[in-house]
């Protein structure tokens, strides 16, 4: 029910003097708080002679100063000791050990980071360290607050890593004979699994076998099932510490006793070590010891406890590889069955909760389910053990695809790229025919999955997923990416509020435009980017588009992006928002450095004009001071030039790189076309020919140093051509398998090695490969029924190809803006 709503108001009399008892009602309640003040008295306690030195003051707070006093001067004592550890030692130690003694917890805690702050710092030698120091943390171990306790541990610990033999033997090892007894306290033995844990390492095996490992068993075999746990999970350090041979004699065997333990938590200990040890083991102790326990483990953890089913799911990838190979066919299956058990768990009607249970009991199940479920995603890429196998699981990541908490999505987003190359190549390393035909159920998962996360409120979930949908050209054909991704990047580019989800359905469309194999299809992408972005009528769409602007450059050649996105981008020099005159500014070295001089000369000549313009007509002071500093980092440029310059040698290596893979994108395309129109039939060898030589690099002005791949000539023999005819279409039909798993590693480093503004990227000296320009009449529209629902009919395409007259002046795209005013947009303004 909903609280009725408030009353107006009322402001007659009556309702003043109401209003005046409330106020002194709640005078009266302040003034226990303002009576809580120190009095002078309490306050002349608390005052410190300004003339004492810092020792001296540590000194007389801790000797007659209150408690917050005393843990202030321990909190400090780091500080002392670096300005005068002599004193400190000789004067602030001696009261600090006396406080201690009746200290409450602040104050402990506070001494035990000291203590571990000048042990890190190296204030003074081990010796002095230890002989100053040590008992007092001994003393404190086994104080009665946990948490202080556990402090004082962890200082401990971190000592035994640097204190000499002779001082770990007398000091720590002797003494851990009494406090391991059953007579001590059950603090006393858990605190001392955890030092043997860490001793063994300290000494030689001798030592270890006759004083350590007696410790050991007996710890294990404690009648306190929290002891036994803690000394088994101690057991992994224990054994990297004595090697194979004593491990197998000594702690395999109570490792074995232990997985039968009563306690649940110390069989969920054994088996968590067992499976951290399973590469101490050989083969033998895995397949006839180990892989039994697994086994029984497995079977009955459903009728365990949950937390058990948990940890299984978490070791899972560990157990895998751990096994790999020992599984009979009959237990490789049964295992498998189990990992799709717990895949859907939670979600199938017999996993279902009892009828008996109290809502919060349902609700902490289901939670342990998610986790489950969640672990079962982070470990599948462990599936590639499967090898052509992988198919049996197909269905397993569909359903973890659909789950509906988004944790479980968010494992599985991490290793998505791996996974979904897994399925594609059917286990198997080579590049072959994609299999994910057999997965029908794929594409609208994953469609749902960004779906699901779009409409949460976990954006970072949501960008990542957008990211690693980068890998799609690599497992999907280009049609499917077209028809059911690219739209919705630019839904998300042109409607999300979160500004690094945009930026990553940005950058993935770009990935897909890159490595998209239909030419009709890159022109209305293309198109669109220009028109709907670049032209938008939100001044945001047009920020966007120079995000956009900046992935293209650091993902296609220089060509490419000079011939489609150069003129669009300077025009916004015009754009009536103050913000996107500014964005542009910033990106100006950029896009500058994709130009080639003297081939260029057109295009650096409309940027110089465009420059000129800003710096004459611009009235922002804000864009103004931007430009200004752009125009000296442009001028300090240094242009590209087509001749060879071996300092932009490897860049214009990646960049020539690029643009081949642009035009045998075009060549294979073509290709297959002719394959299809000929139903089969082998190309003629003239039209073949042909298709070479215009698509062939030229050479003539590489340095020698350069490897240049060339076709072979076509060779008058029939079968001859039909062979290399054959080999054509065969990389054109794995182009998006091979060539994307050579480059897309590329385009990432490029992403995180991207030229700071003010510095040319690439240099293209070599000669420069010739590009099919996607505006020539070989590229025509398509008509208005063919174009499908999503995108509209292609137009003319702005270009700016390289070598021809000077292109049309640049129009304005900020005329679409209603009379923008100058005060709100200068509001929005942000560095980008």
């Amino acid at each position: 029910m909903h609280p009725p709503p408030p009353a107006a108001m009322d402001f007659s009399q009556n309702s003043l003097f109401g209003y005046m008892e409330d106020l002194q009602e709640l005078t009266i309640i302040e003034r226990p708080v303002r009576r809580s003040l120190k009095t002078p008295e309490e306050i002349e306690k608390l005052t410190v002679d300004e003339d004492l030195s810092d020792i001296e003051r540590a000194v007389y707070l801790l000797s007659a100063g209150q408690d917050i006093q005393g843990t202030s001067v321990i909190a400090n004592l780091p500080f002392l000791m670096r300005q005068n550890p002599a004193e400190t030692l000789r004067r602030v130690l001696p009261k600090v050990r006396e406080v201690l003694h009746v200290a409450g917890v602040e104050m402990q805690l506070a001494a035990a980071v000291s203590f571990l702050t000048i042990l890190q710092e190296e204030s003074v030698s081990v010796h002095a360290y230890a002989h100053s120091f040590l008992q007092v943390i001994l003393l404190h171990l086994e104080h009665r607050d946990t948490g202080v306790s556990n402090a004082w541990l962890e200082t401990l610990l971190s000592m035994i890593e640097v204190l000499p033999k002779e001082t770990l033997r007398h000091e720590i090892l002797n003494p851990l004979v009494s406090k391991a007894q059953l007579s001590q306290t059950v603090q006393s033995r858990l605190v001392s699994c955890k030092i043997l844990g860490k001793l063994t390492n300290k000494f030689d095996a001798h030592t270890i076998k006759r004083e350590i490992l007696p410790l050991v068993k007996s710890l294990c075999q404690d009648v306190e099932y929290e002891v036994r746990s803690c000394m088994c999970r101690q057991l992994e350090n224990i054994a990297q510490g004595i090697g194979t041979e004593l491990t197998k004699s000594v702690v395999l065997p109570e490792l074995i006793e232990l997985s039968r333990d009563e306690g649940s938590s110390v069989r969920l200990a054994a088996f968590e070590t067992l499976v951290n040890l399973l590469d101490v083991f050989d083969t033998d102790d895995r397949s006839q010891t180990i892989l039994p326990l697994v086994k029984s483990f497995c079977e009955k953890s459903f009728k365990a406890d949950e937390s058990i089913l948990i940890s299984l799911s978490f070791h899972l990838g560990k157990l895998c590889h751990g096994l790999y190979g020992i599984f009979t066919p009959d237990q490789h299956l049964r295992f498998l069955e189990f990992y799709k058990k717990l895949c859907t768990l939670g979600l199938q009607q017999e996993n279902g909760h009892n009828e008996n249970q109290i809502p919060s009991q349902v609700l902490e199940q289901e939670k342990k389910y998610v986790t489950v479920r969640k672990n079962c995603a982070y470990n599948f890429p462990v599936s590639k053990l499967l090898n052509s196998g992988v198919y049996l699981i197909h269905k397993e990541l569909i359903t973890l695809l659909q789950d509906e908490s988004l944790e479980v999505l968010d494992a599985l987003i991490d290793h998505l790229p791996e996974i979904l190359e897994l399925m594609s190549t059917g286990g198997e390393s080579s590049v072959q025919e994609n299999k994910l035909s057999s997965l029908p159920d794929l594409i609208p998962a994953l469609t749902a999955a960004e779906q699901r996360a779009a409409a949460s409120l976990k954006w970072r979930t949501h960008e990542k997923l957008l990211q690693k949908y980068a890998c799609l050209p690599h497992v999907i054909s280009s049609d499917q990416i077209y028809y059911r991704f690219l739209q919705r990047m630019f839904t998300i580019m042109m409607t999300n509020n979160v500004l690094p989800v945009q930026k990553a359905a940005s950058r993935t469309l770009c990935i897909f435009l890159r490595y998209n194999r239909k030419q009709e299809q890159r022109q209305e992408v293309i198109q669109k980017l220009i028109e709907q972005l670049g032209q938008g009528k939100s001044y945001w769409n047009r920020l966007r588009f120079l995000d956009t602007c900046e992935f293209i450059i650091e993902i296609f050649s220089k060509s490419f992006f000079c011939k489609y996105f150069f003129l669009p981008a300077i025009e916004l020099t015009h754009d009536p928002v103050a913000n996107v005159r500014m964005k542009l500014c910033y990106l100006l070295p950029k896009v500058k450095s994709t130009l080639k001089i003297p081939a260029d000369k057109h295009l650096l000549q409309q940027l110089e004009m465009c420059v000129r313009k800003l710096l004459c007509q611009e009235k922002d002071k804000d864009v103004l001071a931007i430009v200004k500093r752009t125009v000296l980092e442009l001028d300090r440029m240094e242009m590209s030039m087509d001749a060879f310059q071996k300092k932009f040698y490897e860049k214009d290596l990646l960049d020539q790189e690029k643009e081949r893979e642009e035009l045998l994108l075009l060549e294979m395309e073509q290709l297959e076309k002719e394959k299809q129109q000929s139903d089969g039939r082998p190309v003629s060898d003239k039209i073949f020919e042909k298709k070479r030589r215009d698509t062939k690099t030229p050479t003539q002005n590489l340095p020698k140093s350069i490897p240049v791949s060339a076709p072979a000539p076509a060779s008058s023999n029939p079968s001859t051509s039909k062979e290399i005819k054959k080999s054509k279409l065969i990389r054109s039909q794995s182009f998006n398998n091979h060539a994307f798993q050579a480059k897309y590693g590329n385009l990432d480093k490029c992403a995180s090695k991207s030229s700071p503004a003010g510095y040319t990227p690439s240099a293209s000296g070599l000669a420069k490969t010739p590009v099919l320009s996607l505006a020539d009449d070989s590229f025509r529209t398509r008509s208005a029924g063919s174009v499908p629902t999503s995108f509209p009919p292609a137009a003319a395409l702005p270009s700016a190809s390289r070598g021809t007259g000077s292109p049309a002046d640049p129009k304005s795209s900020g005329g679409k803006d209603a009379q923008p005013r100058k005060a709100s947009l200068k509001s929005r303004k942000s560095n980008p």
